[in-house]
């Protein structure tokens, strides 16, 4: 137990993130039981996984501002207790809509986590070290996500899904307890000064510094093209795999090594920005490395090499951790000040969660379309080459 208190704080921080992305995370590998008792379509799964960015899409740099404003730590713990309560009450319904309802829920916790982890560590790390902090805290979706589809294949052997959903509640309440007893109230001692000035008043003058930069713009519509396709990939390979015949433990070794060897991407990314390494050049590299991975993942031409395709989504995932690593660290070096980054955080996730949105249900939908995956090569190298020149004109402004 005392080994729990003796971590330093922003090592803490990052376990929250990982637990937030655990929800997103855990849907995954309980589709197809959902698509049995509930009747869900893959188009509705599609819209399941995704719906827990809604939030985050709606009115991330409206709760990026607000975080900034009311404490980060506070945030952080009031988006564990929504994913907590919400998850644990989900595990009672036997509705898709209430699912669906469930999921939006979800992602109100999920926004309130992921956009005060950047500031959080702001706060509590040496600015020497922030680079490779940010490239760490890059790696919570990949452990998160990664580690849900590891246990969740698991567990739904033996128990039923509504226990796979408590078990995230109580994960995510221990958490909670964690943050609360460890992380100093005083990193809020300046939000809780600034609550009665008005939060509104300076909403639109704070949005507008951020958004009149060029550089936050850029950022954010890479960060959608990037965790657009990483979702839509990683997501659907459990029902990729179950429908090729494959089921069990080896699905969640398969899904869950994919979405873990992302993180180390993100760790990667924030040494090699520690080391020098140019940004804009390694995100062009990287998005165009995805696209090539993806078309010999999907493409009909490398159909039945099954060891060469799974190499190919192994190393799609790899890559491109770098570049969420690289994204939160200029977002956090380049926010016009240092009160204005949890607004400029909220305006690259943002449009990360219209990114995470719209695309599992693009993608699920083509395949329906089409009968199969073999056309979403074409769909991510699309979002790649977006991502290779948007990262080409963040160069030039530079």
């Amino acid at each position: 137990m005392k080994r729990l208190f003796s971590i330093a704080p922003e090592w803490i921080v990052l376990f929250a993130g990982i637990i937030a992305a655990f929800h997103v995370g855990k849907l995954a590998p309980a589709i197809p039981v959902l698509q049995s008792e509930m009747g869900i379509s893959l188009v509705e799964a599609g819209l399941l996984l995704s719906l827990v960015q809604l939030v985050g899409m709606s009115s991330g740099v409206f709760w990026g501002f607000s975080i900034g404003r009311f404490g980060l730590r506070r945030a952080v713990l009031n988006g564990l207790a929504i994913l907590t309560v919400s998850s644990f009450i989900a595990g009672f319904f036997t509705s898709s809509t209430l699912m669906l309802i469930s999921r939006a829920v979800e992602g109100m916790g999920f926004v309130l986590v992921v956009l005060s982890g950047p500031g959080l560590m702001r706060s509590l790390v040496p600015a020497e070290h922030l680079n490779i902090r940010m490239g760490w805290w890059g790696a919570f979706m990949g452990l998160g996500a990664g580690g849900a589809m590891l246990l969740g294949p698991i567990l739904l052997e033996y128990l039923h899904w509504s226990y796979w959903w408590w078990i995230s509640a109580l994960m995510t309440f221990l958490t909670f307890w964690w943050v609360k007893e460890v992380i100093p109230s005083s990193v809020d001692a300046d939000a809780k000064a600034n609550v009665d000035t008005g939060l509104l008043a300076h909403l639109f003058e704070s949005l507008g510094q951020v958004l009149r930069k060029p550089g936050p713009w850029l950022l954010a519509v890479m960060f959608a093209a990037y965790s657009g396709q990483w979702l839509a990939v990683i997501g659907f390979l459990p029902t990729i795999y179950t429908d090729a015949g494959i089921s069990g433990l080896a699905v969640a070794m398969l899904t869950a090594l994919v979405a873990i060897i992302n993180a180390g991407g993100n760790v990667l990314g924030g040494r090699l920005l520690h080391l020098g390494w140019q940004p804009e050049r390694l995100l062009m590299w990287v998005f165009a490395l995805m696209g090539v991975m993806t078309w010999v993942t999907y493409s009909p031409l490398f159909a039945g090499l099954v060891g060469l395709q799974f190499a190919a989504v192994l190393l799609f995932s790899a890559v491109g951790g770098i570049i969420p690593a690289i994204l939160f660290a200029l977002a956090v070096h380049r926010a016009p000040r240092a009160d204005l980054v949890p607004v400029t955080i909220g305006w690259v996730q943002q449009m990360s969660a219209f990114g995470q949105l719209s695309t599992p249900p693009l993608f699920a939908l083509v395949a329906t379309w089409v009968g199969g995956w073999h056309f979403t090569w074409v769909m991510t190298a699309t979002l790649s080459l977006l991502g290779i020149l948007l990262a080409w004109r963040l160069k030039q402004i530079r």
